[in-house]
């Protein structure tokens, strides 16, 4: 038998939660440890749709990036901020969320994101081991790495700044890493790939020669969730790892 517990230290493995920021919450949040599973979705939030998701699939266990719990909670009311966790427990299903310790980990978020786009993880970006930092094969025109870009991330459109020079030395960081423009630049990298740039940061990295790509949070996030399922597939084969149909990029273009 199965059960969530080890389903969690099976992610601790993965993802240790001792690797997570200091302002983070991510672990094992909702639910019954000793809970038997068969069926698990992945999905990078959790929200009322993969909730729902989860119910229909027969999903005893969601494992996502985004913590379903983050600040402290005050009530859990249906209608207040903790109607997620009610919604998780009326139904049944636990919640295992690994968020800043999966970005950090090795074969986490950001090697994810390195190697779509055609990288080998070289070294952390900041300080905190989070983004990474590699090298191309070989050096793409800005205008041929973008269409690539949007392609490996399957992003609906990139808002971006051009720096002037070819994509050579890459730094990617998932979901919002804005303000690790200089640490990219640090590191010698012509080109950044993160999400949710302000429009200040764009200025500064335009004016210091860095390509800097905004290629949107979920989109820069969610490929992780897909290798979390091919890595726990064969550690538990009696088990049925689904990924989110439900959830996707939420952002839309005009």
């Amino acid at each position: 038998m199965t059960k969530v517990s080890d389903l969690y230290e099976a992610m601790c493995r993965i993802a240790p939660v001792e690797l997570q920021t200091s302002f983070d919450n991510a672990g094992f949040l909702v639910g019954h440890a000793d809970r038997e599973v068969h069926t698990v979705l992945l999905s990078l939030d959790i929200t009322p749709a993969v909730i729902d998701e989860a119910a229909t699939l027969g999903a005893e266990l969601i494992i996502s990036h985004h913590p379903v719990i983050f600040h402290p909670l005050h009530s859990v009311t249906a209608e207040g901020e903790g109607a997620l966790v009610l919604r998780l427990a009326e139904k049944g299903i636990a919640a295992i969320c690994m968020h800043t310790n999966l970005d950090i980990a090795e074969g986490g978020v950001n090697d994810v994101l390195l190697r779509l786009l055609g990288a080998e993880p070289e070294e952390a970006l900041d300080a905190d081991g989070c983004g990474r930092v590699g090298m191309l094969p070989a050096a793409m025109p800005m205008a041929a790495f973008l269409p690539f870009c949007k392609e490996k991330l399957k992003v609906n459109a990139l808002r971006y700044v051009g720096g002037g020079k070819p994509v050579s030395r890459l730094a990617v960081m998932g979901g919002a890493g804005g303000d690790a423009f200089r640490d990219a630049l640090k590191k010698g990298c012509d080109t950044y790939v993160t999400a949710d740039v302000k429009y200040h940061q764009f200025l500064d990295a335009a004016a210091l020669g860095l390509n800097l790509i905004d290629a949107d949070h979920y989109c820069t996030e969610n490929p992780v969730m897909a290798v979390l399922r091919d890595e726990l597939q064969p550690a538990f084969p009696t088990l049925r790892f689904v990924l989110s149909t439900r959830h996707h990029q939420i952002v839309s273009v005009f």
